[in-house]
């Protein structure tokens, strides 16, 4: 079979520093393959080609934008600061957080030079910017994944083979341990976690794509007023004459007018004679609507990244909660971006069935502390959570009585509510008479007065 995959296969395969299990190519293999092309192309130009109508504008003069740069540490911290949690489903159906020596290492420390946080932060931010974070594998000798690097997204290259099969050729990253300077990498040693996919399945596009354009006429909007307050805050104009004056005259008038009364000498007295008149042409910021045109563009880039503008500096909703704003930025901003990382998770480090990856949601969603106790003590009241369930939310030590769920008597199944069925409950049995004492027990005064009531009863003379 004439096919890239069953070449990869064949080759041999070669250890990168620290051990690292990566199924390279030797490039100079590549020849022996089908000709007419055998690499495909799937990535966007470089910058500045990456962005829409070739204006030539960089990621990184893009996120000097505060609109842009709030949005995207926001989405990163908030994500970067969810704990990875290893969690296995119980035999009820439960899951629960559990510790593995084959996960939980590279979950809790993925890389030599990163933390969890940092981790997914980069993670993060290269998906948010390029549309795109690809973390490529470190194995041991057992074959399981001990490290994970988050790769340049300049330095990678999604590639097809004739028969489907879908490689990465990875430029060199001494951080990463990659030393030659192409290596070809199978898909199953590289986690790739794109954002919509709107031109190729393989190709994610981020919100930077569609942030360029309002970002870009913000940042001139700035320098524009960088420039005005530099020169001392003082408009650009002309200068009229009364009359017709020659253009050697007028030169004459215009450099002497630039060297002593702009720049760094702007605001100085101006003498000139001839009847000279200075005059403005340079709109204000009331007429140009700065302002307005600042907070349009900013509420255009929160709208690209889904972050409500009140996150990045807008004014707060009147008449909503701290946990109802955090809901909403959670549902729009963040849901989608770490649902796709655990799969991505999931699958990357080939977790078997029964186990999954999960992002700990309770430092995002940390509501105040009236709520929260309100939350808990309805949780208690309702039966859905044990009272030590419900101290261990606030960090409070279990009591002793507290593991059992309490519910109240005179509660019924549904089912005999709904049809009137109830039965009362039945009534307690008498309680049995009281054994009399054996004899022994019995004072002399009390066997007398038993014998003169049998003797009553009998009709009989006691004896």
């Amino acid at each position: 079979m004439n096919t890239f995959g069953a070449y990869l296969r064949e080759q041999e395969i070669e250890r990168a520093a620290r051990s690292k299990a990566l199924a390279t190519v030797r490039p100079g293999g590549l020849v022996s393959l089908n000709s007419g092309g055998v690499w495909i192309d799937i990535t966007p130009a470089q910058p500045p080609g990456y962005f829409q109508l070739d204006i030539n504008v960089r990621p990184e003069t893009v996120l000097s934008y505060p609109a842009v740069y709030a949005c995207v540490t926001q989405i990163a911290n908030d994500i970067g600061k969810l704990r990875t949690r290893l969690m296995q489903q119980g035999e009820n159906g439960i899951w629960d957080e559990i510790q593995s020596a084959a996960y939980s290492p590279v979950l809790r420390k993925p890389n030599h030079y990163q933390n969890q946080i940092q981790f997914k932060q980069w993670w993060t931010i290269s998906k948010l910017i390029w549309g795109n974070a690809y973390a490529l594998k470190v194995r041991d000798g057992r074959g399981v994944v001990v490290g994970l690097y988050i790769l340049d997204p300049a330095l990678v290259m999604p590639m097809i083979s004739p028969d489907g099969s879908i490689f990465y050729q990875l430029s060199k990253d001494n951080l990463s341990g990659l030393q030659e300077a192409t290596v070809y990498v199978p898909a199953y040693e590289m986690i790739h976690d794109r954002m919509n996919c709107l031109f190729h399945p393989l190709v994610g596009v981020g919100p930077m794509f569609a942030a360029m354009l309002p970002a870009s006429s913000g940042l001139e909007i700035l320098r524009d007023s960088q420039r005005f307050f530099k020169q001392g805050a003082k408009p650009s104009g002309l200068l009229a004459a009364p009359g017709q004056i020659s253009d050697e005259t007028a030169r004459r008038l215009k450099d002497h007018w630039d060297n002593n009364y702009t720049g760094p000498s702007a605001g100085k007295v101006a003498v000139v004679g001839d009847g000279l008149k200075y005059e403005p042409i340079r709109m204000t910021a009331v007429d140009s609507q700065t302002k307005e045109q600042l907070g349009m563009t900013a509420e255009m880039v929160a709208q690209v990244f889904r972050v409500p503008p009140f996150k990045v500096g807008g004014p707060l909703p009147a008449g909503q909660k701290v946990g109802d704003l955090n809901q909403i930025y959670f549902s729009d901003a963040l849901h989608s971006l770490i649902e796709e990382m655990e799969a991505c998770l999931d699958d990357g480090l080939s977790l078997p069935v029964g186990y999954r990856t999960e992002l700990e949601l309770s430092n995002l969603l940390r509501m105040d502390p009236a709520t929260q106790a309100d939350v808990t003590v309805k949780l208690v009241g309702g039966s859905v959570m044990t009272p030590n369930e419900g101290r261990r939310a606030h960090n409070l030590p279990p009591l002793e009585g507290g593991d059992t769920v309490y519910m109240q008597q005179q509660d019924f199944p549904l089912d005999q509510v709904r049809l009137n069925k109830i039965t009362p409950p039945a009534p307690p049995a008498p309680a049995p008479a009281p054994e009399p004492p054996a004899d022994d027990e019995l004072t002399d005064e009390e066997r007398r007065e038993l014998a003169d009531y049998i003797a009553k009863e009998l009709e009989c003379e006691p004896t």
